[in-house]
């Protein structure tokens, strides 16, 4: 069975994350494994979902690092999809910061060859009006992440609000299209 890694930040919807995109993979034929950012990890707790996605998929929902000598909680990850991701954590994986587990995985799956990686970024505009975004995009393209952008958003985005609704199914199909 495949293995999708799926990594949620703290981004409008990611309270849907386990009827969004977890429950969807599942039913694609994908074993989940959740990892969360510290915050997305926090509002999720608040409301109960953490507990629901580690029953759906039958593995703890990580927020935290494991402790030394803890075995892995999570099988090898096949592809790892970020949804939703903010723009912290997009400039933060492009600048290689790895300060919560989340962004350390995400750091590693990078480093490894072979290894895809999805970036669903839930932004807006003015966050993609910012002048140094599309160095932060260029890094990531150069190390063949796959980012799911309205390209012609993130050129003439609206001058507020958040970003144009690319379904989720989109990113799963995403998926599913680069590992075949």
């Amino acid at each position: 069975m495949r293995t999708l890694g799926v990594i949620g930040c703290a981004a409008g919807g990611v309270e849907k994350l386990r009827t969004e995109l977890v429950e969807p993979a599942v039913e694609r034929g994908w074993q989940v494994a959740v990892t969360l950012t510290p915050t997305a990890g926090g509002w999720l707790r608040e409301i109960g979902e953490v507990e629901r996605i580690a029953q759906v998929t039958g593995l703890p929902c990580r927020v935290e690092p494991r402790l030394p000598g803890e075995g892995r909680p999570h099988p090898d990850i096949d592809c790892y999809l970020v949804c939703p991701a903010t723009a912290n954590t997009v400039v933060k994986l492009a600048l290689g910061i790895a300060d919560n587990q989340a962004l350390t995985t995400l750091g590693e799956a990078i480093g490894t060859p072979g290894l895809p990686v999805v970036v669903f970024p839930k932004i807006n505009a003015t966050q993609v009006r910012h002048p140094a975004w599309q160095s932060h995009v260029d890094a990531l393209r150069a190390a063949e992440v796959h980012l799911l952008l309205d390209d012609q958003f993130a050129a003439h985005g609206p001058r507020s609000g958040s970003a144009p609704g690319i379904p989720w199914s989109e990113a799963l199909d995403t998926v599913e299209r680069i590992t075949g």
